[in-house]
């Protein structure tokens, strides 16, 4: 699986995806990633990506035509890549999305938006809008690398156990997953649940079904 991030802050991707799993995930050949530079197909000299809006307004939105030509000279590589914008406009992002991108075997080219926005007629080449929440970032680069990060490690091989990804929150829809616990068994008078350390399995099971949440914890 190949992705192609389209930014004007490339650098920003590598501590990110050269870490962890993702790095795990490239050295098992199981995706690759690709940064494109806008501004490499900005406009004149000063290769301006962004201008004014038309109507007014404040802040700078970025130009039709870098973008067409940074997502033109990605599809030169990977002609069958599906276009993903990340703008809050879009779907919000969920597991069983995630899913969906990891079990396709697709291509994915990533546009990550700057400043105020952009100019609307980019969408004549997008195939996906995505949000990662109801708030706004600086830009599409974090969105970006939370929707990477959550396809890649569902990609068979990369986590390893193979129900690594499967007891996990919201792995079925709605659900939260159950409390855990590891070495000590008691830790400043907090103590392991008893029946997580009687190796019955059945009743574990049980335990664990009545104790995952059913809603987000509260501050």
């Amino acid at each position: 699986m190949n992705f192609v991030i389209i930014s004007l802050f490339p650098e920003m991707f590598k501590g990110v995806f050269d870490s962890s799993m993702l790095w795990k995930a490239q050295e098992l050949k199981l995706c690759k990633f690709e940064y494109i530079n806008l501004r490499d197909f900005g406009l004149g000299p000063r290769k301006q990506v962004d201008d004014t809006p038309y109507g007014g307004g404040d802040g700078m939105l970025l130009r039709v035509e870098p973008i067409f030509a940074a997502v033109e000279s990605a599809k030169q590589r990977y002609p069958d890549a599906k276009v993903v914008l990340m703008t809050p406009k879009g779907q919000t992002w969920t597991q069983s999305l995630a899913k969906q991108y990891a079990n396709s075997q697709k291509d994915y080219i990533i546009i990550c938006p700057h400043y105020e926005g952009y100019d609307e007629r980019i969408l004549a080449l997008v195939d996906h809008q995505i949000s990662v929440g109801k708030f706004i970032l600086t830009g599409g680069e974090i969105p970006a690398m939370t929707i990477v990060d959550s396809i890649v490690r569902l990609i068979p091989g990369v986590l390893g156990g193979e129900q690594s990804a499967e007891i996990e929150s919201f792995s079925d829809g709605d659900n939260y997953e159950y409390p855990q616990y590891t070495r000590p068994e008691e830790f400043r008078g907090m103590k392991v649940p008893e029946i997580l350390l009687s190796g019955n399995h059945g009743a574990i099971a049980s335990w664990r079904a009545a104790n995952a949440p059913t809603r987000p914890a509260e501050d």
